[in-house]
């Protein structure tokens, strides 16, 4: 389970993703659940760069889109993100996917969350 979030972060990696949502629904009810999806949630900011730094083409789309489905539900429970793994994901996501519409929405949902009164990255 530990290695899981590295693993995730290689781009198209959907079996992964299926096991990790297999052990978020066995977390449930866990104290472990919210620290478990703040990892998920940083290995998909982290999978996402690598997909954008490497494939500066939109040729992944299907597995990019998924990517940033799962990102936008992972904030919504999370609420917060770790910085640098957000400046990354702003920095190269707007560097080569500045048309793509899926990650512009994601990118606005995302920036209407976390920057709210009570978050941290808004202080």
């Amino acid at each position: 389970m530990d290695c899981l979030p590295a693993a995730l972060e290689r781009a198209g990696n959907e079996e992964s993703w299926a096991v990790a949502d297999a052990i978020s629904t066995v977390l449930k009810n866990s104290e472990e659940l919210h620290s478990w999806r703040r990892h998920l949630l940083s290995a998909c900011i982290k999978g996402l760069v690598a997909m954008y730094s490497s494939s500066k083409d939109e040729s992944k789309q299907e597995v990019e889109r998924s990517m940033l489905l799962k990102l936008e539900e992972l904030l919504c429970v999370v609420e917060e993100v770790d910085p640098d793994d957000w400046c990354s994901l702003v920095k190269t996501g707007l560097k080569y996917r500045y048309r793509d519409e899926t990650f512009l929405r994601v990118l606005n949902a995302a920036i209407q969350l976390l920057y709210k009164k009570e978050s941290s990255l808004s202080q």
